[in-house]
């Protein structure tokens, strides 16, 4: 079915933002309604329609039916970071449930995207070399909540992408700040895998799963992986190995605005790495950008 009014979550955020305007230039779309509780990055588009909402509350239900939202992209669950932890989880967790209930009960929608991440796998020293989408999340809060809704409504295609960390040029997030430190702190006696999603890729491929009927859980990573000791260098950055309890407080020490959530350190310490067969074969998406080549052209970028 292809979307004639979709609305897209959390377009505060780059991604977000940036996905509202590249569906607005799609005419086949009649309408994008852009909702956050601040106002989107700059999206160089004048046919996205900003609407001050937040998700938790009653308004968010009123809307979708008022405008007969078809398609629902839910873009603003993000990871937890530094002292927002307790709020953003709030936000993730309350307002996932709001918007799924105003979803269930508005017969216009027809479709669901969550933009998940793989950092509902974890890290730790007992998991697997790759992830698949069958392996179980560590974090299943956001994600059991919409598979209750699948149940509730088995009417609405239902596309969960859980995406590798995200990079690019212009790209803030936790992973850019960290390789933005001068000097680099790292867990002494590890060298952890890093497997990245060029920022290209991830609209390229939340906007297939908006506009092609594609139901299931599926990953999406570049191709390969860097070792976190070749991203420093290739960052042009000076590695600071020290005791994994020390990590936080360096980072924060460092640059300031560095505030490794728990799962975030962890994933200093042992990686992560996902498998996207089914991506490519059942979902029919390869990223053009490889783990190392997004990477570089984040560096280039800075």
């Amino acid at each position: 079915m292809a979307p004639r009014v979709v609305l897209v979550t959390g377009v505060a955020d780059q991604l977000g933002g940036r996905l509202a305007a590249r569906l607005a230039a799609d005419p086949v779309i009649e309408r994008v309604l852009g909702v956050d509780t601040a106002p989107p990055v700059a999206t160089g588009s004048t046919r996205v329609e900003f609407v001050s909402a937040d998700i938790r509350g009653p308004r968010i239900a009123k809307l979708i039916d008022s405008a007969g939202v078809d398609t629902v992209v839910h873009a603003a669950p993000r990871p937890s970071v530094g002292s927002r932890r307790a709020a953003i989880k709030e936000l993730n967790v309350i307002g996932t449930m709001r918007l799924l209930s105003a979803c269930q009960r508005a017969r216009s929608v027809r479709k669901l995207v969550l933009k998940s991440t793989a950092e509902v796998y974890g890290a730790s020293a007992s998991s697997p070399a790759v992830f698949t989408e069958q392996d179980a999340p560590e974090t299943v809060e956001v994600e059991g909540y919409v598979r209750g809704f699948a149940r509730r409504r088995p009417d609405v295609t239902l596309t969960v992408l859980r995406l590798a960390d995200v990079i690019g040029p212009g790209v803030d997030n936790a992973l850019t700040r960290y390789f933005s430190l001068p000097v680099v702190p790292t867990v002494l006696g590890f060298d952890a895998r890093v497997q990245l999603l060029h920022l290209a890729d991830a609209l390229a491929v939340l906007d297939r799963a908006i506009t092609h009927d594609l139901p299931g859980v599926f990953n999406a990573g570049g191709d390969g992986v860097l070792m976190l000791s070749q991203a420093i260098r290739r960052a042009g950055r000076v590695p600071l190995p020290m005791p994994r309890a020390a990590i936080g407080a360096a980072a924060r020490l460092a640059g300031g605005r560095v505030d490794l959530s728990p799962g975030q350190a962890r994933l200093l310490d042992y990686g992560r790495v996902i498998d996207t067969t089914r991506l490519k074969t059942t979902f029919g998406f390869t990223p053009k950008w490889t783990t190392a080549a997004a990477f570089d052209d984040y560096v280039r970028g800075r």
